[in-house]
């Protein structure tokens, strides 16, 4: 295995409401979405909101996969955006081990804390005085979410940290990955995650990159409720890119049965609703914990609240 295959996928496993146009009420999921472009700590970065945005809404902050740039998950960032989130993706290059490339990193939580605070009081920000600062949840795709997984455990792992301890900032408050578990390439083990937030896996059950067996033994490694695993069948690794196998990454070895739209729908809809969730909404909690399952023809769940 080369190289940059490692690095994409094996240390990835490793190492590791909103609004109508115009008037406030709850979040549409069909409902339109505004874009721009911005840049948190150097990181050029799209910003996805919903349209006729009259109240303040929570940070979402997309942690990508491996060397996938921030324009393939552009469809799924609007599909989060229109349940009611901000959603911010960055494109974080930096180097490592010589390949100088897309590789999130644990700091870009504070990085994006410091990031909306500015914006929201930014004259001519289109989200000045619309963001909630003491809101950011966290979104992850493999790398991202290995990522993620270090996040909410508050540990310091490398490649994902760089020092020698970690804090999580206290403005998070939930979180979500796809296609993410962290199972060690060297020792086949997986260390405990002291959750810090309710924290859910969404994981492609097609998915040939990021095996559903290792998604599922990470689930058993995570201490502390609430956490959620939800399993979309006819789904795999690339199930909420744009497209399938995106330019600049390794190909996913395993077919996808579900349209790409579909997955992205379903992927982006019970992400939006677990962070909902986790920030009080009740009707939110009501789906993800209760009807959601059972409503939901292809999906399976399994939680702890």
């Amino acid at each position: 295995m080369g190289l940059r295959r490692i690095l994409r996928f094996a240390l990835p496993a490793v190492l590791s409401a909103a609004f109508l146009t115009g008037a406030p009420g709850p979040a549409r999921a069909d409902g339109p979405v505004s874009t721009y472009t911005s840049t948190v700590s150097g990181d050029p970065a799209d910003v996805y909101y919903p349209t006729g945005i009259s109240e303040r809404l929570p940070v979402a902050l997309m942690l990508q996969g491996a060397q996938v740039g921030r324009a393939h998950y552009s469809a799924y960032a609007r599909a989060v955006a229109a349940h009611g989130f901000i959603v911010v993706v960055p494109d974080h290059r930096r180097l490592l081990f010589f390949d100088n490339d897309y590789y999130p990193e644990q700091k870009q939580a504070a990085d994006t804390v410091a990031w909306m605070k500015d914006e929201n009081y930014r004259d001519g920000s289109p989200l000045e005085d619309l963001v909630k600062t003491t809101r950011l949840v966290l979104l992850g795709h493999s790398f991202g979410g290995a990522t993620g997984l270090s996040i909410v455990g508050e540990t310091c792992t490398f490649p994902f940290c760089t020092g020698l301890t970690y804090e999580m900032p206290t403005q998070v408050k939930g979180a979500s990955f796809f296609g993410a578990n962290n199972k060690s390439p060297l020792t086949g083990t997986f260390a405990t995650i002291d959750l810090q937030v309710p924290t859910q896996l969404v994981q492609g059950v097609q998915d040939g990159v990021a095996l559903p067996a290792d998604a599922e033994t990470t689930y058993t490694k995570m201490i502390h409720d609430p956490k959620q695993i939800v399993r979309v069948s006819g789904t795999n690794h690339y199930g909420i890119t744009d497209t399938q196998n995106p330019a600049g990454a390794d190909p996913e070895v395993g077919p996808q049965s579900l349209g790409q739209g579909q997955s992205i729908e379903i992927a982006a809809r019970w992400a939006a609703k677990f962070l909902l969730a986790a920030m009080g909404d009740e009707a939110a909690a009501d789906y993800v914990w209760n009807t959601g399952d059972a409503a939901d023809p292809d999906v399976t769940v399994t939680g702890d609240n």
